[in-house]
């Protein structure tokens, strides 16, 4: 394959460019072709000379991310996106619209290999990581296809961002770059669902983004029960990750929790969720779990969940009940999946 050129930061943009012979000031327009215009071939780069397009074209590829199918959710206006890959892989990404802005949802790998129980995109395991470029990819197409910005990334989709932690983190630093698309970081969320020797790196790497831990059982386990990776880390080597990401960058961590019914929303639950919240600074999201076909697991109803969020908060845990988004076309948290592959690759 050719060089990634996509993934390349500002400054080793010049770099390449100048091991072509090229100024320095070169750099500048590929990278605003690339990161700010989109530019989805080296063709559409007009202000270069034909000479400079072609040597790109001969030592760099932009790898595509491709749209094959939108969904528009009737109930609120979510959109689901279907992308495919220059491997014929394809992930999926989401639109929300809010008032504050356009929020995206993220695919960090095509498919996951964590195994949580509730979620779609486990099935199958994984295929393989994301390039920094192909996560990027789904920014840009869905920003250069609606016509407006994207103030808002999270990174929740399929895969789990910290198993592909190197080019998870030259992500970040193209987005947030001021040269490109100039995402703030506390404007990006990354969810865990807590490796901790990577969360501890990531608690080193200087970023002001908000690490959103998926907790899921609030004892040992009853996470275990849920999810397999508590099979490797123990809960309290998981939250002392989470104090020390705090600690470091000194941004609030939030604890993503799966309501399902019967497994994890009993009174026990919540004095055991409070015994283990309430000495942190963090910010609690109950997501009602969101059904999957493969799965039985059933969500509590509106009014058990309500009380669940009632106990916490008398107990002075900064709690919210998540929106739902996009359920009605499988765009919902945990209903991200590898819905298609193309079976004739070249």
């Amino acid at each position: 394959m050719k060089k990634d050129i996509r993934a390349y930061t500002y400054e080793q943009l010049q770099r390449e460019l100048e091991i072509l012979g090229e100024k320095k000031f070169r750099a500048k327009q590929v990278y605003e072709w690339l990161h700010i215009r989109f530019a989805g071939s080296f063709e559409e780069m007009t202000n270069l000379s034909k000479a400079l397009r072609e040597k790109l074209d001969a030592e760099y590829m932009i790898l595509p991310v491709s749209m094959l199918e939108r969904q528009e959710s009737a109930l609120d206006g979510t959109n689901k996106f279907l992308f495919q890959l220059y491997d014929g892989n394809v992930v999926e990404s989401v639109l929300m619209r809010y008032k504050h802005g356009n929020s995206v949802c993220i695919s960090s790998q095509v498919g996951c290999r964590m195994g949580c129980r509730f979620c779609a995109s486990t099935i199958g395991g994984l295929a393989r990581n994301l390039s920094a470029s192909e996560m990027l990819g789904q920014i840009y197409q869905i920003q250069k296809m609606i016509g407006e910005r994207i103030s808002n990334v999270v990174v929740m989709g399929t895969g789990e961002p910290l198993d592909n932690y190197e080019n998870f983190l030259r992500f970040i630093r193209l987005l947030t770059d001021d040269h490109g698309l100039h995402i703030g970081q506390r404007n990006v969320t990354v969810s865990t669902c807590g490796i901790v020797p990577r969360m501890l790196e990531l608690a080193e790497e200087n970023l002001q983004i908000t690490l959103a831990l998926s907790l899921h059982g609030a004892n040992q386990e009853k996470r275990r029960s849920l999810m397999p990776v508590a099979d490797q880390y123990e809960l309290d080597e998981v939250l002392h990750a989470c104090d020390e990401y705090f600690r470091k960058t000194g941004r609030r961590v939030t604890f993503e929790y799966s309501l399902v019914s019967g497994v994890n929303d009993t009174d026990e639950d919540a004095q055991e969720l409070i015994k283990i919240l309430r000495p942190r600074n963090c910010h609690l999201n109950l997501i009602p779990v969101n059904p999957i076909k493969e799965r039985s697991f059933d969500r509590p109803s509106r009014k058990n969940a309500l009380n669940f969020k009632n106990k916490l908060e008398k107990r002075g845990i900064n709690v919210t009940i998540r929106r739902e988004m996009g359920a009605d076309i499988d765009g919902a948290c945990g209903q991200l999946r590898r819905t298609f592959v193309q079976t004739n690759k070249e």
